[in-house]
């Protein structure tokens, strides 16, 4: 069973994991917490007269300051070097795999950690030079602490090698192209177990009533702001709803683009809409780009924009588009069963009090295929790999109105290859699998 995850959780999760700074800053200050420990110990050594394990390192104040300070200097060179590193993967990911990829590698957690190592293995190397210094039983040398300092330089040695290893991995488009196709899956699953509570019907003649007196006499709120919708608190908006005794109906999802001043959405009835408009702001979050929170079809339109990339005669990377659809095509099979978003959100009553704009299951195919069909005319290769694809979704179809828009993806395709393919050979392989897919469809049609 899907686990269940509150939205506003999901959305801080994804806010916090999309910045370099926050997990170098956490790193930061655990080093600065472990140089009061070792300080500490240092202290006690010096003012007690402890005698320290034979490992610890020994040795006078100006031999302590030389190998901190050299220590120092290596240490904001390598992360200098690791900077130069993350900023060739960023030029090649913005300029091979488009713009929309460079979140997904700031996103990175490996690479996030490795910054933080280097960053946080300075600072406590810098913190221990300033406590070397003169004291009432002599000079004052934290023993410890540079002891630590060589095993966290040491473990440093190691991380830039990891880092090294998982950058060169990380470049490559089979494993970009397979991170994406899992952020999807991952989108799927927030987002089912996100609906949970009871099911009621969608076609209930209150739902299309509501819709009707909304139309007609429903108050109109404007965006507050312009910019991608990227997170909607539903709950939030329940509770206005439920406050003011209103049904509210969004007009877009997150995804979409709005427009300062234009509707944003409808409350009916009217009188109650200069109330909810003033808790607007904090009902949602907008930005200059997208996210995979409560906007599944995002990671499709990533994986569409790689292939149609690779399909441009600039690129002509066929395998790489060809490689795009395997994945589309295996996360379209796990929205073909779990993918049924309901648009209506009931209080605790089971009243209607918000409807949503979800994105369909025919609108995802849609997206998946066609942008991918339009950049492959006379390309043999990737008409049969889609009409393959549409094969394997249709196998993992559970309900029958989700058919015809895979029938309807593969005749543009069929009527696409008539078209553009000029070689007989070629155009029987694509016949051929259409005759398949069709057999199937009419097969699955009648035992769904």
């Amino acid at each position: 069973m899907p686990r269940r995850v509150r939205p506003e959780a999901q959305w801080l999760t994804e806010a916090a994991r999309t910045n370099l700074w926050l997990v170098p800053t956490a790193e930061t200050l655990g080093a600065a917490l472990l140089f009061l420990v070792t300080r500490a110990v240092d202290s006690a050594a010096y003012y007690r007269g402890w005698h320290l394990p034979g490992w610890v390192i020994a040795g006078s104040a100006d031999g302590a300051r030389q190998i901190l300070t050299t220590m120092a200097a290596a240490l904001i060179t390598v992360v200098g070097v690791v900077f130069s590193i993350i900023l060739v993967a960023l030029t090649l990911t913005s300029t091979q795999f488009g713009p929309r990829m460079l979140r997904n590698f700031i996103r990175d957690r490996g690479t996030q950690w490795t910054l933080g190592t280097f960053v946080a293995t300075f600072v406590y190397a810098m913190l221990d030079l300033v406590a070397v210094g003169s004291g009432p039983k002599g000079d004052f040398v934290p023993h410890v602490s540079i002891t630590v300092v060589l095993a966290l330089t040491m473990a440093d040695v190691g991380v830039l090698i990891y880092f090294i290893h998982h950058i060169a991995i990380m470049i490559q488009l089979p494993q970009v192209i397979a991170s994406i196709a899992r952020d999807l899956d991952d989108a799927v699953e927030n987002e089912t177990a996100a609906r949970g509570g009871r099911t009621y019907s969608r076609t209930a003649p209150e739902v299309e009533l509501l819709r009707g007196l909304m139309d007609r006499g429903g108050g109109v709120v404007g965006s507050p702001e312009s910019g991608y919708l990227q997170f909607i608190r539903r709950s939030m908006l329940v509770e206005l709803a439920v406050r003011y005794d209103a049904v509210i109906k969004l007009h877009h999802r997150p995804g979409h683009f709005v427009v300062r001043g234009h509707p944003f959405l409808t409350v009916w009835p009217a009188a109650a809409a200069p109330d909810v408009e003033r808790w607007l702001r904090r009902s949602h979050i907008t930005g200059p780009y997208r996210t995979l929170t409560q906007d599944v079809a995002f990671a499709v339109d990533q994986l569409v924009e790689i292939a149609i990339r690779a399909l441009s005669p600039a690129v002509n990377d066929t395998f790489t588009a060809l490689t795009c659809i395997d994945w589309l095509g295996a996360s379209l099979c796990r929205i073909a069963k779990d993918w049924d978003p309901d648009p209506i959100c009931r209080d605790a009553q089971g009243l209607v009090r918000l409807i949503t704009v979800p994105v369909s299951y025919d609108r995802l195919i849609e997206r998946a295929f066609e942008k991918v069909r339009q950049a492959a005319a006379g390309m043999p290769a990737v008409m049969i790999r889609q009409l393959d694809a549409l094969a394997l979704i249709t196998h993992s179809t559970l309900r029958p109105e989700q058919l015809p828009v895979l029938l309807a993806q593969a005749d543009m395709i069929h009527r696409l290859a008539k078209e553009t393919v000029p070689e007989p050979a070629d155009l029987a392989d694509i016949e051929s699998a259409y005759q398949a897919l069709v057999t199937l469809h009419r097969g699955d049609a009648s035992a769904v």
